[in-house]
């Protein structure tokens, strides 16, 4: 019989290509989602691409009636949770919604998991929980760190819950995966990411300057101690993402307790080096502006993946002109997003 996966916000950026992946790899899959940050238009995405559709519920996942009918309704082998939101600078001014969606969701599902005797649970965390690390690249062994940022802190604060939930009971099998930066899209060109309003996040913000919805890319910060100045990341193809998801989801068929992954590539690029390559998979000029530095953001940050090579067989194979071709691909062929 197929697993039965329920995905929380597989309809998001992250979650629909997991989603996707899943699908592939001969998986049921549910998705929850209260579309407040993603379209439904994705999951229609999904089955052009493979032929298979998951089963959708428009919900929220604090919502525990909601919870409780889906797992009373399906035979749900484990749960990727991805329901959450991300945008740092949005934290910053709005803390409180991001604990109640963040860690409040996170309990809740955990909550409903127990009442339905689901135990595997694999988590979309992030590098942020490092906080500013002392050295790099950042292994898993690193101590979690102040995070510099409310939405930081409520991964942390998740991560944590999760932590004391494996210690109290041995049924549990959960993987914390610890996202460097996300991007790219689908090689097809028609999922991809589509943020509300204005991009928070550099690449789709590059890509709407590249075809003009944007008139010029604001770089916070060029006095950073890197060797250009801008800040220095870990950036990930979203489709090397998902596989990482479909491995940590197959370990934890075979180990209990709380197992950590960093998915990264292990590389570094440049905030400038970002606008150079996107400039070259687009063949235009990107327009931008050096401003000042924004609130909770750190100099460098890269993954160390070997861990993840090492216990998952997984590694990311796609390189930045991947990411940056595939996400030109996307956003040429889909100007406003989903809404195209």
């Amino acid at each position: 019989m197929q697993k039965k996966i329920l995905v929380t916000g597989g309809s998001g950026y992250i979650g629909s290509h997991t989603t996707l992946a899943l699908l592939e790899a001969g998986f049921d899959v549910v998705v929850l989602d209260n579309l407040c940050n993603s379209s439904i238009e994705s999951l229609n995405r999904i089955e052009n691409i493979c032929g298979k559709k998951p089963d959708f519920i428009e919900g929220d996942v604090r919502d525990e009636q909601t919870l409780d009918k889906i797992f009373a309704t399906n035979e749900i082998d484990s749960v990727l949770h991805f329901a959450g939101l991300k945008a740092v600078g949005e934290s910053v001014n709005n803390p409180l919604t991001y604990y109640s969606n963040n860690v409040v969701g996170s309990l809740t599902l955990c909550k409903a998991m127990v009442r339905a005797n689901v135990f595997k649970l694999v988590f979309s965390s992030s590098a942020t929980v490092y906080g500013d690390p002392i050295e790099m690249p950042v292994r898993e062994d690193f101590p979690t760190g102040t995070p510099t940022n409310p939405y930081g802190r409520s991964k942390l604060i998740a991560e944590e819950i999760l932590q004391d939930l494996a210690k109290s009971d041995s049924r549990w099998s959960i993987a914390l995966l610890r996202y460097f930066n996300p991007v790219g899209a689908h090689e097809s060109g028609t999922m991809g990411e589509d943020p509300n309003g204005i991009p928070s996040n550099l690449v789709p913000y590059i890509s709407q300057v590249a075809i003009e919805q944007l008139s010029k890319l604001s770089v916070y910060g060029r006095d950073y101690p890197t060797p250009d100045g801008t800040g220095v990341r870990d950036y990930i193809h979203v489709q090397d993402l998902a596989e990482g998801h479909l491995s940590a989801l197959n370990a934890i068929d075979e180990k209990t307790g709380v197992n950590i992954w960093n998915l990264g590539t292990g590389v570094g690029y440049s905030v400038l080096e970002m606008i150079q390559a996107f400039e070259v998979a687009c063949g235009r000029s990107i327009p931008y502006q050096v401003v000042d530095r924004r609130t909770g953001d750190i100099a460098e940050c890269w993954a160390a993946p070997k861990k993840a090579a090492e216990e998952l067989g997984w590694t990311a194979k796609r390189d930045l002109s991947d990411m940056m071709a595939d996400t030109w691909r996307w956003q040429k062929r889909n100007p406003t997003g989903y809404k195209s």
